[in-house]
Parts: structure tokens; sequence; C-alpha cells
């Protein structure tokens, strides 16, 4: 595995939301459910090997140096990376065994909240923040 980065350059996590949005539109308006499978394997990758193969083509066009960029912070784009392809997961193997509605509903959780990431409010952020503050909270009480 290679050396964890101090920070992952604001336009690399967007193009990662990005193919997530456009293959579950892609999806859901086709109803070809492998489209899936692009953000699914490629976010595997990144959580397992630490190679997200979508940033690392997006990271070719990047033009200035990464510390010129927006830092996103790792460890948050890690925790959404688990959410995100646990619902494309859930998604593409409902689609599958012919659980439509199921597929359906966690492809656009997963879509709309790569959206609203886009847009500017990161919901999986949200929740590890609030997962940290609890857990702070449970070790604070038990002192």
């Amino acid at each position: 595995m290679s050396e964890k980065p101090a920070f992952i350059p604001r336009p690399l996590v967007r193009t990662n939301q990005w193919v997530i949005v456009l293959s579950v539109v892609a999806s859901l308006v086709t109803q070809t459910y492998w489209f899936l499978l692009l953000p699914l394997l490629s976010g595997l990758s990144g959580l397992f090997f630490r190679y997200n193969p979508v940033m690392k083509v997006a990271k070719k066009f990047l033009r200035k140096p990464f510390s010129a960029y927006t830092p996103e912070d790792p460890a948050d784009q890690r925790f959404n990376q688990t959410i995100a392809v646990s619902l494309l997961f859930i998604s593409f193997f409902s689609f599958l065994i012919g659980w439509h509605l199921v597929a359906i509903i966690t492809a656009l959780l997963v879509g709309t909240a790569a959206f609203v990431a886009i847009l500017g409010f990161c919901v999986g952020c949200f929740i590890h923040y609030q997962w940290t503050q609890y857990r702070y909270r449970q070790s604070v009480a038990k002192k």
C-alpha cells in the first residue's frame, strides 16, 4: 500500500462525485445497471488498495501543484467512500436479484448524497463528524 496522503485536492474528489452521480443517473434512466460498477469497483479499489482509478485519471488533468487546490481530508473521504461503496453494492446486488425498489432507493441515496456534496454540503462528512463526537462523549463519560 502507498503512503497516506496529507490531503486530497478537491477537484479529484469532485470528479469522483460526478462519476457517482452520472453512473446512477445513467443506470436509472437506461435501466442498464452495469453502469454502477464503475464507481463501485473504483471505490472498492480506493478503499482496499488506496488506488482510485477515477481519481488517478483525473489527476492527469490537474494543472497546478496539489498545494494550490482546496484540501479535502482523507479520513472524511475514506468514510464517505465506504458509505458510497456500501450503497452502490446494495443497489447493484439488489438489481441483480430483482429487488428493484431497494436498488432504486439505494442508488438514489448515493447519487443524491454525491450531488449534494458537489453543491457544497457533505452528508458523509456531517455523519462522520457526529460519529466522532459521539465516540468522544462516550470516552469522556467512561472516565
